[in-house]
């Protein structure tokens, strides 16, 4: 075959790269295609954080394949019809393309597949470039069951799968001549009139592989007994270049792996989880915005504590933090996520929604699986075996931040409180309280924050 296109989503990277490697292998000459897609600004998903963030993936993208000999080829529109144009345009005999896990990938895949048959071409669709391990790879026993919806069975059945091996990066990528392409996109371009997070972190493949470096070194032995370290900022920080496939989740696992330790197995259970988000959310697309286990929840909507909660200003200092945090760099802690969708969800009884949707709007890791269903976790509408599960952000903070070290980076106005009163602080003296222009908590979670309500004229929670 003379000419073949790689279609880039959510796979940015030459490294470890099946569907690159793929279209290298089967044509003389290829054609690195990203459709800047206006289906996806049409649905409301693009955000400002995460246009920026692919404006430099892409940008590097770009320098990887001219590194290369080759160049990264930009078109904008809708995906099916600008693919199918490039490929009558250069000639391809086969589009190649990583698999996507929500409804909106597969419907893509068989509109591609379809047109591009209706022209004499062949869509190959790879798997386990943007999970570890495919997601229909993985199932139960027994008739009619197509997914997991309890995670550890999964993640026996997970380890026991295994990953297909790590694929060297192209040596050279040859393009054809003439093809078309736009100017690479910057954030501006992408998203008009948005404004990114101030504390973004690079995009790319090369700042991907860059962290995962460095924290392998310093970070990963410890991985097991600091993951949920919220002032010491243990984790990766790898989830930003996982949605984007800057990063390869199989080198990620592999790398791991071949290191052994509590902290590596814990990362390895930690990819393990995003690979069962990916499934559940494959077998059931609804789950994107749909109750995956209704349990007749009458919540409340967008009303004036959702807003408190999404400006961090609901009076519990842990919660206020973390979405300080996310507003400030879209990225937020796990830990911090659960606690934050958690007061949302449980204590407010906000609909998780309302949260999923704020999440998406500045986390720079807007990944559909991971944050939908985690929110439904938290909710108790999810997959997890314990729906009423609640979590005290008093109780949390204490133990997850017991110096108040991270409170006090994110909520500066309870700064000089000390030590762990800083997650008590309606225990102030009146002086303190009054300098400390922190929030009245929005609601009653225990005697000491009702006589402080009262106190204040507010009432019941």
């Amino acid at each position: 075959m003379d000419v073949a296109v790689c279609l880039f989503t959510s796979d940015l990277r030459v490294r470890d790269q099946p569907v690159l490697r793929a279209a290298v292998r089967a044509a003389a000459r290829v054609v690195p295609l990203f459709v800047v897609d206006s289906g996806v600004a049409a649905a409301g998903f693009v955000t400002a954080n995460r246009a920026a963030f692919l404006a430099a993936t892409l940008a590097d993208l770009d320098a990887q394949l001219r590194s290369r000999g080759g160049r990264l080829i930009v078109r904008t529109g809708e995906v099916v019809a600008e693919t199918c144009r490039v490929a009558v345009e250069c000639g391809a005999g086969e589009v190649h393309l990583a698999a996507g896990v929500s409804g909106y990938a597969a419907r893509r895949e068989r509109r591609l597949a379809a047109e591009l048959a209706a022209d004499g071409r062949r869509l190959v669709v790879h798997d386990a470039v943007i999970t570890a391990v495919p997601p229909g790879a993985v199932v139960p026993s027994g008739p009619g069951k197509d997914h997991f919806a309890v995670f550890t069975p999964y993640f026996r059945r997970w380890q026991a799968e295994g990953t297909r091996p790590v694929v060297a990066a192209p040596r050279t990528v040859a393009v054809p001549e003439g093809v078309r392409s736009a100017a690479l996109p910057t954030g501006d371009v992408l998203c008009p009139g948005g404004r990114p997070s101030p504390g973004l972190p690079e995009g790319g493949e090369t700042a991907g592989r860059r962290r995962f470096a460095a924290w392998r070194r310093t970070g990963l032995a410890a991985y097991a007994d600091r993951h949920d370290d919220l002032p010491g900022d243990a984790t990766s920080r790898l989830s930003p270049y996982l949605h984007f496939g800057c990063v390869s989740p199989v080198e990620l696992v592999r790398e791991a792996a071949a290191r052994d330790g509590a902290g590596a197995r814990a990362f390895v259970r930690q990819l393990a989880w995003r690979d069962f988000h990916h499934q559940v959310l494959a077998a059931r697309p609804a789950a994107a915005w749909q109750d995956y286990r209704p349990r007749g929840d009458r919540w409340r909507g967008d009303g004036e504590e959702a807003a408190a909660w999404r400006d961090g200003r609901t009076g519990y200092p842990v919660v206020d933090a973390a979405l300080r945090q996310l507003r400030h760099e879209g990225w937020l802690h796990n830990r911090a996520r659960l606690l934050a969708a958690s007061f949302l969800t449980k204590t407010l009884y906000v609909d998780w929604r309302v949260g999923a949707r704020h999440f998406l709007d500045l986390l720079v890791d807007g990944d559909l699986a991971d944050n939908q269903l985690n929110w439904q976790w938290a909710a108790g509408t999810g997959t997890d075996t314990r729906p009423n599960r609640v979590l005290n952000p008093v109780v949390q903070g204490r133990r997850f931040d017991p110096e108040g070290a991270y409170v006090r980076r994110w909520v500066p106005e309870l700064a000089d409180v000390p030590g762990a009163a800083v997650h008590r602080p309606w225990e102030l003296g009146g002086r303190e309280w009054a300098a400390s222009d922190h929030p009245v908590p929005v609601v009653e979670l225990g005697e000491g924050v009702a006589r402080f309500r009262r106190a204040r004229g507010l009432g019941g929670g």
